[in-house]
């Protein structure tokens, strides 16, 4: 299941592990030095850490990208503790912080998934043109083909013709299959022309790339609806998941639209792009927090195997290391 093939990271080697950390925490230097920097700017102004040093440490959190509702929310966590004299020093403060924004992200990120017998597994990915959604579908096929498992590109995104020649070329980069039909074709009968091929030669993983419209909600969830019947009358139950593709750095703004596309799509889980061009990663928390979901993998780059799965505890780690 989807849980498994994304993989926990305590199952890694420990080397493995301890890649995956570098480069998380190499991915969220500038989050990391704009947050770490502007917490010890804040506790030294302060002679002692009390409701006032919060006070000032909210704006700290808001430019970080963890948004107002979230922010709130850990900040009266943190003055209940300071009322209480648990947090004395800037080192105790900072811990805190880690353990209340680690539970934010392990409740989402423990959210169950769906389980669907069946095979192909498959995945369906929406999210807003020019978040890196088709770049992101070349960078899963390379991550499970990676793992040894075989996959299938469905082109789905009929309706912007660069849509299929982008997802052709990471089809070739990464060593696998596209199934196509021309600009302006039926995005369900691709789908179903690529079920029925993956059936056939009992491939482990489709992936299916879909139309990145949001001006027409209502268009958006037919167009989807349809494609869910479609998806279910070859395996029912499916799609295993269906990922929204975000930009870290539109933020909120980023956050808005993944209001939209979680309610019309039935989103299970995010992935993040471009966390590296951002020093406002803490977008990931307001995501657990705000959506409920979890993020599942981070773009870190541009070049093939610059995604990663995403892990709760590496990532608060980096925030702070």
């Amino acid at each position: 299941m989807i849980q498994t093939l994304f993989g926990s990271s305590d199952e890694k080697p420990e080397k493995e592990k301890r890649s995956f950390f570098d480069r998380m925490k190499q991915a969220v230097t500038r989050t990391r030095e704009n947050l770490a920097e502007r917490i010890d700017e804040v506790v030294s102004f302060h002679k002692e850490i009390d409701r006032d040093t919060l006070d000032d440490l909210e704006a700290t959190l808001i430019a970080a990208d963890l948004g107002t509702t979230t922010t709130r929310e850990v900040l009266q966590k943190m003055r209940e503790k300071v009322d209480r004299k648990q947090i004395g020093d800037v080192g105790e403060l900072k811990r805190v912080l880690k353990d209340e924004l680690l539970a934010i992200l392990t409740t989402a990120a423990e959210k169950p998934v769906k389980s669907v017998d069946g095979e192909p597994e498959v995945i369906l990915v929406v999210g807003v043109n020019g978040t890196g959604k088709t770049t992101t579908i070349g960078k899963l096929a390379n991550h499970f083909r990676a793992q040894g498992k075989t996959v299938l590109l469905a082109a789905a995104d009929t309706f912007r013709a660069a849509a299929i020649e982008q997802l052709e070329i990471w089809g070739s980069r990464t060593g696998t299959e596209v199934i196509k039909t021309k600009a302006g074709g039926d995005p369900s009968a691709v789908l179903f022309d690529a079920l029925q091929a993956a059936k056939a030669r009992k491939m482990d993983y489709v992936i299916v790339d879909t139309a990145g419209r949001l001006h027409n909600k209502a268009n958006l969830m037919a167009e989807l609806e349809k494609m869910y019947r479609t998806a279910q009358r070859i395996i029912p139950g499916a799609p295993h998941e269906t990922l929204l593709v975000m930009d870290a750095t539109t933020g909120q703004n980023g956050l808005q639209q993944a209001r939209v596309f979680t309610e019309a799509a039935g989103v299970t889980g995010i992935v993040l792009t471009k966390l590296d061009g951002t020093a406002k990663g803490g977008v990931v928390v307001a995501i657990s927090r705000e959506l409920g979901l979890p993020v599942r993998f981070v773009g870190v780059g541009e070049k093939q195997g610059d995604l990663l799965p995403f892990n709760p505890n590496d990532f608060v780690e980096s925030l702070f290391a």
